[in-house]
């Protein structure tokens, strides 16, 4: 059983590089931007919530986050483990992860941060937005915004789990290939 978390700013490449990853080691991906997009086109009651605070480039609440993201690991375990892409974003989302996976007899083994200056992350998610059709990469102060809000709720996650010795952060820029090639190393050299 292998429970990761890929850590990053907005447009760092955590979801492509959990993609990439999830297949090498059979770990089940979960994507908060995924669950949140699935809830709010099934238009369950989590999602009509959730809704209201993506369309204006705000963090989804933690109580409505975590009630999604349990649903989502039931629905899955058991398996090999998972690869969390965009969770936690806070103390308290942590603190209720360790709790719902503990709950299940996991844990958290690895948090992998993608490091990513914010000219380059603005840079990709702005032409992200022009071909996924996602509204909160169209705009530049709506990226700004998420940027702010992962300095002031997110970044504090940084201490969290260097307390429990499970953070590593990795250069997030360069070549596809390469930055995979960096996690994998990591990631190797836990489990072994």
């Amino acid at each position: 059983m292998l429970n990761i978390i890929i850590f990053g700013k907005p447009g760092s490449g955590k979801g492509t590089q959990a993609s990439l990853i999830k297949d090498k080691y059979d770990l089940i991906h979960i994507s908060t931007g995924d669950v949140f997009r699935k809830n709010t086109s099934l238009g369950t009651d989590l999602g009509k919530e959730a809704k209201k605070f993506m369309s204006k480039g705000e963090l989804v609440p933690d109580k409505i986050t975590i009630g999604m993201l349990e649903a989502e690991i039931k629905s899955f375990h058991p398996c090999n483990g998972f690869i969390f892409d965009g969770f936690p974003r806070t103390i308290l989302q942590a603190e209720s992860l360790d709790k719902l996976l503990t709950n299940n007899n996991l844990s958290v083994d690895l948090v992998v941060a993608l490091e990513v200056d914010n000219k380059t992350l603005v840079e990709r998610l702005i032409n992200r937005g022009k071909t996924s059709g996602r509204t909160d990469d169209q705009s530049e102060e709506k990226i700004n915004k998420r940027l702010e809000e992962y300095e002031n709720k997110t970044k504090p996650l940084i201490n969290f789990y260097k307390n429990q010795e499970k953070f590593i952060s990795i250069n997030g820029f360069g070549d596809l290939n390469e930055v995979t090639n960096r996690l994998i190393s990591i990631i190797d050299s836990t489990i072994s």
